[in-house]
C-alpha cells in the first residue's frame, strides 16, 4: 500500500506528512510536492517542507509544471489569457493540478472502471471544510482513486509541527495560508497586504490585468481592478491601517471604515485554498 500525502508547504500537510508516517511507515510514503517560483513562494515554506522531510527521512518527490522556476501564477494566466476557468483559479490547475494527475496517472495508473486499491491519497483539509472534502473525494474516487483526510477524520494528531521541533512557515505571522503571494483566490485584505508588502508583485498583478483585460478581483460580484483599489490602500496605508491577514476580515474592515471616516468597499472574496 503507498500513501501519497498532497505535500503543499502549509503546516497542516506537514501535520498529515507527520501522522500518516507514524501510522503506515516512513517507507511506504510519498511526499508529492509541485515547486512553485521562488519569487512568489516564500523560501521559509521551503525550508518547512525540507525540513519535516528530512526529519521523516523521506524524500521530496515533486511533480513540477514545466518552467515552474522562470513562470508564476500571473505569467501562466498571462499566456491562457485568464485569470479563471468558471469559479477556479486557472494557475491552480496549471501549477498543481494538472502536474500532479499526470504524475498520478503516469505512476499509478488505473484500468477504466476500476479502483487502485494499494493507493491512499491524502490531503491537509480540516474537519470545517466538509464541502472541500467531499468534491477532493469526489473527483478522485472518479479517478479511481481513494482518499483519507486525517485532520478531518483522524483523532489525536499533533496540533502543530513544533510538537516534533520544527517551526511553521513564518509567513503565518503575516498571511492566513502558505500560498503564493499574490493569491488569485484571495479577497481584498489579501491584495492590502500585497500592496503594502510586495509592491513588485502588485505591480505585476496590474499587469497581468492589464493584458487579460479583466480583473483579479470581483466585488458585490462586479469587476474590480487593483488601479481601482489603489487610492483606497494608499490612504490605508498612510492611516496605519496594519497590513496582515491575521486581523479578522470583519475587524480589519471595520477599522478601515473608523479610520478612513466612510465605508471603503467590503471584503467580498475568501481565500479558500
Amino acid at each position: 500500500m503507498k500513501h501519497i500525502v498532497c505535500y503543499s508547504g502549509g503546516e497542516t500537510s506537514g501535520i498529515v506528512a507527520v501522522e500518516v508516517a507514524a501510522r503506515y511507515g516512513p517507507e511506504n510514503v510519498i511526499l508529492i510536492n509541485h515547486d512553485i517560483n521562488p519569487w512568489v513562494e516564500h523560501w521559509d515554506i521551503k525550508r518547512f517542507k525540507v525540513e519535516v522531510a528530512d526529519y521523516l527521512g523521506i524524500p521530496i518527490t515533486y511533480a513540477n509544471m514545466s518552467g515552474w522556476d522562470q513562470k508564476d501564477q500571473f505569467d501562466v494566466c498571462m499566456e491562457a489569457k485568464a485569470f479563471k476557468v468558471g469559479v477556479h483559479p486557472l494557475c491552480t490547475n496549471r501549477i498543481k493540478t494538472a502536474p500532479f494527475h499526470k504524475w498520478l496517472a503516469e505512476t499509478f495508473p488505473v484500468e477504466p472502471g476500476s479502483c487502485r486499491e494499494d493507493v491512499t491519497i491524502y490531503y491537509g483539509f480540516e474537519a470545517g471544510e466538509a464541502a472541500r472534502v467531499e468534491r477532493r473525494r469526489s473527483i478522485l474516487r472518479e479517478k479511481g482513486y481513494l482518499t483519507c483526510f486525517p485532520l478531518a477524520e483522524w483523532s489525536g494528531l499533533i496540533t502543530s509541527t513544533r510538537d516534533i521541533g520544527i517551526e511553521p512557515p513564518e509567513t503565518y505571522e503575516v498571511w492566513k495560508h502558505a500560498n503564493c503571494t499574490g493569491c488569485l483566490r484571495a479577497g481584498q485584505q489579501h491584495w492590502y497586504v500585497v500592496y503594502c508588502r510586495r509592491p513588485d508583485v502588485w505591480a505585476k498583478a496590474k499587469h497581468a490585468e492589464d493584458v487579460i483585460g479583466y480583473s483579479i478581483l470581483r466585488v458585490n460580484n462586479k469587476p474590480m481592478f487593483l488601479q481601482e483599489l489603489e487610492p483606497k490602500f494608499a490612504a490605508m496605508q498612510q492611516l496605519g491601517i496594519q497590513a496582515d491577514e491575521k486581523t479578522p476580515a470583519a475587524t480589519f474592515w471595520a477599522a478601515a471604515r473608523k479610520l478612513l471616516g466612510a465605508q471603503p468597499v467590503e471584503e467580498k472574496a475568501g481565500c479558500s485554498f
